[in-house]
């Protein structure tokens, strides 16, 4: 389920997932909620492109660290790869 900031608050959440366009977000997160996911979400900028690098606007979803396992499964079953790793830097 969508949770709000204060959910993470004093904690440490997990990049999971960087949806880069609206519908893709919007699906993610019918499928945590469906799959019993407290996560988080929030618009931030990354970048992209392979010639022409360019920064862009996505929406960045998090868990608490003891559902990065959980949220990883659900992404996976749904054809979700995972973000894994250091979060991006503009």
């Amino acid at each position: 389920m969508k949770q709000d900031a204060a959910y993470f608050e004093g904690k440490e959440p997990v990049l999971i997932y960087i949806a880069k366009k609206l519908k893709d977000a919007l699906r993610l997160e019918d499928i945590l909620t469906a799959g019993n996911i407290d996560f988080g979400v929030e618009a931030d900028e990354y970048r992209g492109g392979v010639i022409f690098r360019s920064v862009r606007a996505g929406a960045f979803f998090y868990v608490l660290p003891e559902h990065v396992e959980a949220a990883h499964e659900v992404l996976r079953r749904n054809n979700y790869t995972p973000f894994v790793g250091e979060a991006p830097t503009v």
